[in-house]
């Protein structure tokens, strides 16, 4: 049997019966099994919007050929009388456990949160009380901070094929679409995160796995450069071997890591707020239409060296999405997005971020825990504006002018939003770089500057970074390894699972 790999133009709308017709007239064969390999949206020329398709195409009327698949991760099992213990159950948190009991480990997995559906009812009552759980929030419990978000797929991080592979079909095998195989931008939606997060969970403990929820980290005892013990708020536990995966938010874990003598440096990280546009202005914008048969909703992705000091970019973009309360803790008040696979909600939202240095921050060098205490104070300060949970908002419009001119404005905030100067919340260098970028991102897009900035946004990366070796256990220790968005090294559901698996490997290749 013969194979090819063709590149197709398909209309919108297409149906797999019209993509077998396609193949079959190009190739000029009848009997045929076929994989779509990638698909992704042009959307170059308004006029001609298509998507474009690689196709694996096997008959036995093809001569020839060969379709070589992604290197597939290999986890060298062996039963060991060895324990890991994983803090943590993110993507990084997750995946690393997940190798590790492949491996051979016995593992257990602990959360300070709350099982997902608790999670989720929790929620559901913060957003329409304001009452706080710090148990069951956006940021923490089973499934991360990425369980209620857009469950975006997409990583920038290079060299991860294997893990990303291993990575997608392990999410396939818990339920979630076929399509986050081949799509260029595959997203899942909060909904089907929710289902497939519960079938990891049951799959891992079926498997032998140990997963505790509501149990938290308060500490760890180090001798020579081993952790020998390991407290929670639950009892103290002596493992071969620990991974924290405790994810952006747990500024306490990290507080504590540092005293313990985990070394960690300061790097570049990104503030400032959410956006939020109706749904329609970014399709009309995207597409020159307000809709696309076949397609959910417009994406963009959009940067600016802004006022050539602090680069201002889109991030974590929602389409058909709503703004959340994503704060970890009763105090301060942080936003993020957050939408649902079908994205057929009125808004669109994103953030718009300025990279910056901590030490811009203050104009002086400052310590990883002064860093955190930057953050958190900036956090702490959004909150203290209404002592709630109602967001401060302006319009882009009025940000880009420097005046407050609008008072009603619409989102899907679920908390409410007031209306105030937002850029006088912000660091002064964090507005003027925010202004310059939301300027030209409004001469780049129609009716950009018709939207909304929300809240504040500061957990799109980490202000410190952990030091590693090169197997990822951290600098001056022997089993202890820090992973995911609160290392410093990820960013997002992929990358950070990635960064779990590598870890994981990392340790194996090790013992």
């Amino acid at each position: 049997m013969g194979v090819k790999i063709i590149s197709l133009k398909l209309s919108t709308d297409f149906s797999n019966d019209i993509l077998r017709k396609k193949i079959a007239k190009e190739l000029r064969i009848r009997d045929f099994s076929f994989q779509i390999e990638n698909k992704s949206l042009d959307a170059r020329n308004k006029a001609n919007i298509h998507w474009l398709l690689s196709v694996v195409v096997h008959s036995d009327e093809i001569t020839g050929g060969e379709y070589s698949k992604t290197e597939i991760l290999t986890i060298p099992y062996r039963k060991r009388n060895k324990s890991a213990m994983v803090i943590g159950n993110g993507p990084a948190g997750f995946f690393c456990a997940f190798v590790l009991q492949k491996a051979g480990f016995e593992v257990t997995m602990i959360d300070r949160g709350s099982e997902v559906d608790k999670r989720g009812n929790s929620i559901e009552l913060f957003e329409s009380t304001g009452n706080f759980d710090p148990n069951g929030n956006y940021a923490f419990g089973e499934g991360g901070a990425g369980a209620f978000s857009d469950g975006k797929l997409t990583s920038r991080s290079k060299h991860i094929s294997k893990e990303k592979q291993f990575i997608l079909s392990t999410y396939i095998e818990a339920g979630a679409p076929k399509e986050i195989a081949y799509m260029n931008h595959p997203h899942l939606g909060t909904d089907n995160l929710k289902l497939i997060v519960k079938n990891l969970r049951n799959s891992f403990i079926e498997s032998g796995g140990t997963m505790m929820f509501e149990n938290m980290l308060i500490d760890i005892i180090e001798a020579n450069g081993k952790i020998t013990e390991v407290i929670t708020t639950k009892g103290v536990y002596t493992p071969d071997v620990l991974f924290i995966a405790s994810g952006h938010s747990a500024y306490e874990t990290y507080r504590m890591l540092i005293k313990r003598g985990v070394q960690f440096r300061t790097k570049n990280f990104a503030l400032g707020c959410r956006m939020e546009h109706q749904q329609d202005v970014i399709n009309i914008a995207q597409w020159g239409r307000a809709r696309l048969p076949g397609v959910k909703a417009a994406e963009y992705r959009l940067t600016s060296p802004a006022d050539g000091i602090h680069q201002v970019y889109s991030f974590c973009m929602c389409p058909g999405g709503i703004v959340v309360p994503a704060t970890a803790y009763a105090d301060t008040n942080i936003v993020n997005g957050m939408s649902y696979y079908k994205r057929d909600g009125h808004f669109a939202n994103a953030a718009c971020v300025a990279g910056i240095h901590p030490d811009s921050l203050v104009g002086k060098q400052v310590s990883p825990s002064e860093a955190l205490d930057l953050v958190e104070d900036l956090e702490r300060h959004f909150f203290r504006l209404t002592n709630s949970f109602v967001a401060p908002s302006c319009t882009i419009s009025d940000f880009i002018a420097g005046k407050l001119r609008s008072k009603q404005l619409q989102t899907s905030y679920p908390l409410g939003i007031e209306a105030v100067p937002l850029w006088k919340l912000l660091p002064a260098n964090v507005s003027s770089s925010l202004r310059s970028g939301l300027t030209d991102f409004s001469k780049k897009m129609s009716g950009f500057d018709t939207g909304v900035l929300i809240g504040l946004e500061s957990k799109t990366s980490s202000p410190i970074q952990v030091l590693r070796d090169e197997y990822g256990c951290c600098t001056g220790f022997s089993n202890l390894f820090i992973i995911g968005e609160g290392s410093g090294y990820a960013g997002g559901i992929v990358s950070s699972a990635a960064d779990g698996v590598r870890a994981g490997m990392g340790f194996i290749l090790k013992d």
